[in-house]
């Protein structure tokens, strides 16, 4: 419907995650009401988490795809 506004509600958490490389990530990820972070990885179609406000390296406040294949572990910031 033209014009017309889908609800979408959003619920971040941020969220630690190192990569095979060895390389380190802090961001935050969406996720659905009463969803845990690792359904992310497990009931999540597709092969990419979305970060947003990513900070890796030097660089910070970057929205990343990142190949869920290439996850070593995913620590949640309580």
């Amino acid at each position: 419907m033209a014009g017309s506004k889908v609800a979408y509600e959003t619920d971040y958490r941020t969220v630690t995650i190192k990569t095979i490389d060895g390389s380190t990530v802090q961001g935050r990820v969406n996720i659905s009401p009463n969803q845990r972070v690792s359904d992310l990885l497990t009931l999540q179609k597709g092969p990419f988490l979305v970060i947003v406000d990513a900070s890796y390296q030097d660089v910070k406040g970057k929205t990343l795809f990142i190949n869920k294949g290439h996850i070593v572990w995913i620590e949640p910031e309580d």
